[in-house]
């Protein structure tokens, strides 16, 4: 059986995963009354909430060509994307001969599309374009194609990568062709066109075994479960091996406890695994991404893509509010080390740095939806934690000068809202690289910015354009410094006592600004309410209640308290709402806002110091 190894390319809701299914059902991968839910995929919860791909998954499927004896497997590697997790796009390409680039007919390629496709053409695969969703109302099918190209020539593709084959599908109702018209039909093209324009991978079955580790898994039996492409020889069940870091220097020796292959959505235990094929391989326990496993005689590693330091971090502490344990099952440093330091076993972009107190832990990442992902799955396990606003890592240049990350910010507004969008990206020290209209009333704007200046901007930007704004952004490059940046304006109320919210309180504090809690929930002291209408922080107290008295009110009856909903934030939107002097505590069923010292003298001292 012919192998043909290719990964999908694809921005955050192109159709790539629902096109994956699709892919299954129509090679026969699931049985005619097998229950299969959709974006089977997407297997993570967070990912099917968010309808975002989180984690990079191989799965395979095996087609045969009508009227052919002998089948093909198709391994198919479903990536990110979004740039956050894109730490693991970049050394996915090293397992594929070929990539199948998916665009909305819509949309066009957008940013993070742009940085996978750089880093595919930049190793030599050749794409196949499909343009998805043609079915939709507002396709602009041939000006997608003349974008598609402008960008592969702006990534210096060779001429045999321009030269790529068109399909025109629609992932939901299963059918691709490569005529543009085409409104009905099976994937049976897109099969024929990955088997006629991907090449069989280029390796030696003779040569010794070696084996580039791309992905780190981890299972309670089998423990660390390394997968990759073996890119020489053949490995067989227990047989010697060891790994080698990229300096050729072993790290640990061992055997090969579990070979498995991807069949489908399972990973089925072999007997033994050929160059080409991408399997996951347990019996090493030091070994990670990067790392080359190979025979007890190969002395040299394979070359591997380096990965990409971290741009933000945040402090992960203990929850030491008034409130701490009584809705969480793990409270304790200890959980929460042991937490973090498993999962940058397994999360390479992750770094985790334990404070001298031993109370808090400093969590480096890609980015803020990276970080909030891996907060919300720990609270979802029962942890309390208290997060910090988080903070961008800087670095320097040859010059010994401070440099900042920037991201490029790509921007599809309607044409009313251009004008404040543009000022307000200005304010944070961004510049405009690009503007031009996008069709449909709307106008896509190109934007060079500091990670820092974004932080906290998302909601504001979501509000500025009446929920219609779309923003996408991508790690650019470290650059200079570009000095203080205007953060939050407002200043928050605080609550100066510990007990139960009451509208008799709350009402009048309506018109000091936005309320955050309603009536009945339960509040400590340095707590945060609401925001203020005014630039500094204002000490209020929401627990007071109405005195009870015989005397009844003038007018016949007492006046009815009626209190605006309060405004509940989501995890990104507190994280990216709090100040320096703030942090987040949470727990599996509540997100509430604090200062960081809870005692208003140690708030005055803790400032002092700062000025000073």
């Amino acid at each position: 059986m012919s192998l043909r190894n290719v990964a999908i390319i694809a921005h955050v809701d192109h159709g790539k995963t629902t096109l994956v299914d699709q892919l299954f059902r129509q090679s026969g991968t699931f049985r005619d009354n097998q229950r299969v839910e959709e974006r089977a995929m997407d297997s993570n919860d967070l990912e099917k909430e968010r309808g975002i791909t989180i984690l990079a998954k191989p799965t395979s499927v095996e087609w045969t060509p009508p009227g052919a004896t002998e089948g093909v497997r198709i391994n198919i590697v479903d990536t990110p994307g979004h740039a956050d997790f894109g730490g693991e796009v970049e050394r996915i390409l090293s397992m594929v001969d070929g990539v199948v680039l998916l665009v909305d007919s819509s949309e066009g390629a957008m940013p993070q599309t742009k940085f996978v496709t750089g880093k595919a053409l930049a190793l030599g695969l050749k794409p196949i374009v499909v343009v998805n969703k043609v079915d939709r109302a507002d396709a602009r099918i041939q000006e997608v194609l003349d974008e598609v190209f402008d960008l592969f020539v702006s990534l210096d593709a060779n001429d045999e990568q321009l030269d790529f084959p068109v399909l025109y599908a629609s992932g939901r109702n299963g059918y691709a062709s490569t005529d543009m018209d085409a409104r009905e039909g099976t994937l049976i093209p897109m099969f024929e066109t990955i088997v006629r324009h991907v090449p069989e991978p280029k390796v030696d079955v003779d040569a010794p075994f070696t084996f580039l580790v791309t992905l780190l898994d981890r299972d309670n039996f089998l423990g660390r479960i390394l997968t990759g492409r073996v890119t020489s020889g053949t490995v067989k069940l227990n047989q010697p091996i060891h790994a080698l870091d990229m300096a050729g220097n072993v790290i640990e020796t061992g055997r090969a406890s579990k070979i498995m292959a991807f069949r489908g959505l399972d990973r089925v235990p072999v007997e033994e695994a050929k160059a080409g094929d991408i399997i996951s391989l347990a019996g090493l326990t030091v070994a990670t991404v990067a790392n080359t496993i190979a025979d007890i005689a190969v002395s040299e590693p394979i070359q591997a893509q380096p990965i990409d330091p971290p741009t933000l971090s945040m402090r992960f502490a203990v929850n030491d509010s008034p409130m701490a344990g009584r809705e969480g099952s793990k409270v304790t440093s200890r959980m929460i080390r042991d937490r973090l330091l498993r999962e940058a076993e397994s999360n390479v972009a992750i770094k985790v740095t334990e404070s001298d107190d031993r109370d808090s832990f400093e969590v480096a990442g890609r980015g803020e939806l990276q970080l909030g992902v891996l907060i919300e799955t720990m609270r979802r396990e029962g942890f309390e934690l208290g997060i910090s606003r988080p903070r961008v890592l800087f670095g320097e240049d040859e010059d010994g000068k401070k440099t900042e990350p920037y991201e490029t910010v790509v921007i599809d507004v309607d044409d009313e809202f251009s004008g404040t969008v543009v000022d307000k990206m200005n304010q944070r020290k961004a510049e405009m690289t690009d503007m031009r209209p996008s069709g449909g009333g709307k106008t896509r704007i190109t934007f060079s910015a500091p990670s820092r200046g974004l932080i906290g901007y998302h909601g504001e930007f979501l509000s500025d354009t009446r929920g219609t704004g779309i923003m996408n952004r991508l790690f650019e490059k470290y650059g200079p410094h570009k000095g203080a940046i205007e953060g939050r304006k407002n200043g928050v109320l605080i609550s100066n006592g510990a007990g139960e919210a009451q509208s008799y309180a709350l009402g009048p504090l309506e018109e000091r600004g936005i309320l955050f809690v309603g009536h009945g929930e339960a509040l400590y002291e340095g707590m945060i309410i609401g925001e203020n209408a005014k630039t500094d922080d204002l000490e209020v107290n929401p627990m007071k209640a109405k005195q009870l008295t015989n005397f009844r009110a003038s007018g016949g009856k007492d006046d009815a308290i009626r209190l605006t909903p309060p405004k509940k934030m989501t995890l990104e939107q507190a994280i990216a709402y709090i100040d320096d002097d703030e942090m987040v505590e949470v727990t599996p069923k509540s997100i509430r806002l604090r200062k960081r010292h809870l005692d208003p003298h140690e708030r005055k001292r803790a400032a002092r110091s700062k000025a000073a």
